[in-house]
């Protein structure tokens, strides 16, 4: 359901995104309690696809209720772990959240670091239907070939997509051929230009971190996981209860491997973190192509004043 025109045309959408782990949560609380100051209120919508599962919690680096300041949040926790997550579901149910906020006169930022999930909300995606037939032959080659070999196929036929994607996650490897066979055209990694913006005061900020820093920050979240109870937690979750989307997810699978005593913790949290560094990469490439977005540094302490000024504007 749509926000009355006006308060789509009088709020500004803010976007809090870039790579894991150079403090976006952070930025949005901050900008909530600048923007209190002077009698705004903000919420805050989820766009990082792990954290939309409940019980998935040290692994996504999810916030705590406690440390979210009041701040009201969206999208968390809304999916059991044997769900599949979609991003067409999640377009729709992120969009309504941000017209709700904006109807009652707050300012909507949405914050997180999966690129397919962001760009659904922000710009004017459209997901095409689906073709049983071709899905069913797909995901028997995904099996066959493995999930290299369909990533080979993608590069040659959207190089965009295939990079976005990687060579690892089989399901959306199936969806981005089965769309390019059903449409002719690339998948979607390609961004649309400003005047394709969703929302009409779209405010887009980017965080970043120099990679030499960023890289240390890494290691030590994926050491520090596995020291805070990851293996605990989906031992809690039930390993076999996990979808596939669940039980993929970086670091999650590994602390499966632990569990099922087929990997041990050293070599769970050394492959936790060449997978996050390698993650965190895709993120940079995907959100360097956002047209008319603010880079900030986040070991700049003038960054929140930078992003006060970009919304401003």
């Amino acid at each position: 359901m749509s926000a009355p025109a006006p308060a789509r045309g009088a709020a500004p959408l803010v976007a809090v995104v870039g790579a894991t782990g150079t403090g976006k949560s952070g930025l949005a609380l901050d900008l909530a309690d600048a923007l209190a100051l002077r009698g705004e209120r903000v919420e805050v919508v989820n766009a990082d696809a792990m954290q939309l599962y409940r019980g998935m919690d040290i692994g996504t680096a999810k916030l705590p209720a406690s440390e979210r300041r009041g701040v009201p949040h969206h999208l968390l926790d809304v999916l059991d772990p044997a769900e599949e997550a979609s991003v067409a579901r999640y377009q729709a149910e992120a969009r309504a959240a941000i017209d709700d906020i904006a109807a009652r006169g707050a300012v909507p930022v949405l914050v997180g670091g999966s690129g397919l999930y962001v760009s659904s909300v922000l710009f004017d995606f459209r997901f095409p239907g689906t073709d049983p037939a071709i899905r069913e032959r797909l995901e028997t080659e995904a099996v066959t070939i493995g999930p290299a070999g369909l990533h080979a196929r993608l590069a040659s036929l959207d190089p965009a997509a295939a990079a976005a994607i990687g060579p690892h996650n089989a399901r959306r490897l199936v969806r981005a051929l089965e769309v390019v066979e059903l449409t002719g055209e690339p998948f979607g990694a390609g961004l649309p230009d400003d005047d394709a913006l969703w929302w009409p005061r779209t405010r887009i900020l980017t965080m970043t971190t120099p990679r030499e820093r960023l890289v240390g920050r890494l290691d030590a979240r994926a050491a520090a996981m596995f020291a805070d109870g990851l293996v605990a937690e989906v031992e809690a979750l039930g390993i076999d209860a996990m979808g596939v989307t669940a039980s993929r997810a970086i670091g999650y699978a590994q602390a499966i491997a632990v569990a099922r005593g087929t990997s041990g913790t050293d070599a769970a949290v050394a492959e936790t973190a060449a997978l996050t560094r390698r993650y965190a990469r895709r993120q940079v490439g995907w959100f360097k192509r956002y047209p008319a977005a603010t880079p900030l540094d986040a070991d700049d302490p003038g960054h929140l004043s930078a992003a006060i000024a970009t919304i401003e504007r």
